[in-house]
């Protein structure tokens, strides 16, 4: 069966991929003598996570073949990073995994940093306010996957626990960043603005409050049965078909290898908290489970530490050729800058006027060279390849994207297996189609 016609030209063999392919599926199989059907999971259906389709040959409730179909989502967003400056790029970045919109900045910010070259002059409070956020983003994010996917597998009262939990941390957020998602708070250079010192008392309460939460949603799951029935044996991929398949994050680590990049290749300081990777060694959705709880424990003991390394400081680069002018007051009618700010920047000198208005009407430029930084998203390794041409738009920027390459295992996990296992294995995956698609 051809997945997509071909055809041979000068710069080798070109194929094209229309995915208007369901009359050729259909088409090849009889269900009449062979006893199989094909169906359509999706882009519509409620358990795939978003617009993922999954097209499924059965043979009775017996998965025969998986095929994952990707794009329905797709924002052109790494296209859009080359007609806007390096530090608008943030506010494009940040919409792609929307569950970890923290992280997507994070990346993107630390490899404009590495082609600056200014990485070393980063000051300390950005990187530690960088830690504490992309932690408890990880927590939020995960505590999407708990409750989502206890909604699939029967555990209705989950998806209403897991979205209380996270609203407290978009509160956290809207507190810090003024948003509840799509900050655009991670820059080049540092954060948009400092973490105001109610933000730190509710950060505290929340640390106060999550270990109980967490201690109830295992009451909950762990020992129910149908739980345990759902996700012990289902879904297994071994650590040889994870790096078969280049499969990260909870994934790998549910099935043996503790692969975490905050530990094997550090970055933002975390070589200097104490922390543990969990790993589990059945590989299965019970396992991706365990992972994501204990992940979730070890998330809240860094975002400890964090608060106790926040010391006074700078939150953005001293350089003034990169450093954006996030200090701003808004004027009383909530929108723009307030008289007394634009009366203070005018005041200053017209050389600082000027450099400010070509600071944010152009952008900084950055030399020319080519970066790559990954980082440990909630969902595996989120890697950053930015390429500059020396001028102040990227020249390229492409992502690799944990929940597009994970999306390869559904078929090696799901074929052989019944088709509500299929629901229970996707979801294990975690995948974000925002991030799939971008």
């Amino acid at each position: 069966m051809s997945y997509a016609t071909e055809r041979e030209t000068t710069e080798g063999r070109v194929f094209t991929v229309t995915g208007g392919d369901w009359d050729e599926v259909v088409a090849g199989v009889d269900p009449i003598t062979e006893g199989r059907i094909v169906i359509n999971m999706g882009p519509q259906h409620p358990s795939t996570h978003g617009v993922l389709r999954i097209i499924l040959e059965l043979e009775g409730e017996t998965v025969r073949e998986a095929r994952t179909v990707v794009g329905y989502l797709h924002t052109g967003i790494e296209k859009n990073l080359e007609y806007r400056n390096w530090v608008q790029g943030s506010t494009f970045v940040t919409r792609m995994d929307y569950l970890a919109p923290i992280f997507n900045e994070t990346a993107y910010s630390l490899a404009v940093e590495k082609l600056l070259g200014i990485e070393e002059q980063i000051t300390e409070r950005a990187t530690t306010i960088r830690v504490l956020m992309m932690e408890l983003n990880r927590i939020s994010s995960h505590l999407i996957w708990l409750a989502t996917t206890g909604m699939e597998l029967g555990a209705l009262s989950m998806m209403l626990y897991g979205f209380r939990e996270r609203e407290y941390i978009l509160d956290i957020f809207e507190m810090i960043t003024g948003l509840r998602m799509n900050h655009a708070y991670v820059r080049p250079g540092g954060v948009a603005q400092d973490v105001p010192d109610e933000a730190v008392v509710k950060i505290r309460e929340f640390l106060t409050m999550m270990p109980k939460r967490l201690k109830e949603y295992e009451d909950l799951l762990s020992g129910q049965p149908i739980w345990t029935g759902r996700t012990k044996n289902v879904g297994v991929l071994d650590a040889t078909g994870c790096l078969a398949l280049g499969i990260t994050g909870p994934v790998l680590r549910s099935a043996g290898l503790a692969w975490d990049l905050r530990k094997t290749m550090p970055y933002c300081g975390y070589d200097s908290y104490e922390f543990d990777v969990p790993t589990h060694t059945d590989g299965d959705v019970w396992g991706r489970y365990l992972v994501r709880m204990a992940e979730m424990r070890e998330s809240l003991k860094l975002v400890e530490q964090a608060l106790d390394r926040l010391k006074p400081g700078p939150v953005m680069v001293a350089d003034k050729k990169i450093a954006w002018p996030a200090q701003l007051a808004i004027g009383v009618d909530g929108m723009g800058n307030s008289l007394e700010h634009v009366a203070k920047i005018m005041g200053q000198s017209m050389e600082s006027l000027i450099h400010h208005f070509k600071l944010v009407t152009e952008g900084f430029r950055v030399p020319p060279g080519q970066a790559y930084v990954g980082i440990e998203s909630p969902r595996g390794e989120l890697g950053v390849h930015a390429v500059s041409d020396g001028g102040t738009r990227p020249y390229r920027v492409h992502y690799r994207e944990p929940s597009f390459i994970n999306l390869q295992a559904l078929p090696a996990m799901a074929e052989g297996g019944l088709i509500a296992d299929v629901i229970a294995g996707g979801a294990s995956l975690d995948p974000v189609m925002g991030g799939c698609d971008r």
